[in-house]
């Protein structure tokens, strides 16, 4: 099974600006002594050894992960407009795909606003695209934001054969996997997923404010948390920004941290990253969290930041 992020951000598209741009350029000026230029190997050097906040980002499209089966079935989960580069992506390398499974944490704008975007594949009627919600309505849903005044394509322009599918209970088969589906806090309600093939399993858990009840060890949660691989979470916050904006659904990356040392998850990606933050912010917040773990006791678990285009498998 591997995983691919495709949108990262929280809220809304957060591209680079002109002055980002520009400063990157003068950090990487400011760094350069002659011995750099001496070879291409010690130019190579020089570029690989430059802070990641520098020489990468981690991208600014809103929230879709794809996920690959070992019998190459493809799930994506969330439609924000990272959609949009994955649909261009497959198109560039010729992968002429015909079946999508589409399952979505649920509507807030921030995910599934690329939907009209992903292209060619929703107007290919070669393609054939399931969507997946636990809540009702996901036509109706998916279609409202595809009207006049708000978007002059509507759903019926959607040339693929389209299937809407309301998830009922709690989990279900997809091809050699399982998929299962849990309601956390965020307003309107959110879900996280997990994926299991053979004995490897992921949860993503976007838009999610951790509370005490996740921490429980219970049926419930054990048959959900429990010998998970990886976990995609929501951190949107800096602890200080957690408390002052509590209530509003995300969680901070201290917290993240402690969920999954609880529940003894090998692999923690911070996820949803605050369309405010730079680069060089969510880098600082990836170090701080590695240093948090520091102080967690018999923690095995790797940390990292989500960035686009970051391919793993599992």
């Amino acid at each position: 099974m591997k995983v691919r992020f495709w949108g990262v951000r929280g809220s809304i598209p957060t591209p680079l600006s002109y002055q980002q741009i520009q400063s990157r350029i003068a950090a990487v000026v400011q760094r350069i002594e002659a011995h750099h230029l001496e070879s291409q190997e010690s130019r190579e050097r020089f570029l690989h050894d430059l802070p990641p906040y520098i020489m990468g980002t981690a991208g600014g499209n809103t929230t879709c992960l794809e996920v690959r089966l070992s019998d190459d079935t493809m799930i994506i989960i969330d439609a924000g407009s990272g959609i949009r580069e994955l649909g261009a992506f497959l198109k560039k390398r010729g992968e002429h795909i015909r079946v999508y499974h589409v399952f979505f944490t649920h509507f807030h704008w921030d995910h599934l606003q690329g939907l009209p975007f992903f292209a060619p594949q929703v107007y290919d009627p070669r393609c054939e695209i399931h969507f997946y919600s636990p809540f009702p309505n996901l036509r109706e849903i998916l279609g409202n934001q595809m009207r006049e005044p708000y978007f002059p394509v509507s759903m019926e322009s959607m040339k693929a054969v389209l299937f809407f599918h309301h998830l009922k209970g709690n989990t279900m088969d997809l091809g050699q996997s399982s998929v299962s589906w849990r309601k956390m806090k965020h307003p309107g309600s959110s879900y996280s997923y997990k994926i299991q093939e053979g004995g490897s399993s992921f949860i993503f858990s976007s838009d999610t404010e951790l509370v005490e009840e996740d921490f429980k060890v219970n049926p419930e949660n054990s048959s959900f948390y429990s010998d998970v691989d990886t976990l995609i979470m929501d951190s949107q916050y800096t602890l200080d920004e957690a408390i002052e904006k509590y209530d509003w659904g995300h969680s901070s990356y201290s917290l993240a941290v402690d969920f999954a040392v609880a529940w003894k998850i090998r692999r923690l990606y911070l996820f949803h990253h605050e369309p405010q933050y730079d680069d060089k912010k969510i880098y600082s917040i990836e170090q701080s969290a590695r240093w948090y773990l520091d102080h967690q006791k018999n923690s095995s678990l790797e940390i990292h930041s989500a960035v686009e285009g970051m391919e793993f498998e599992i």
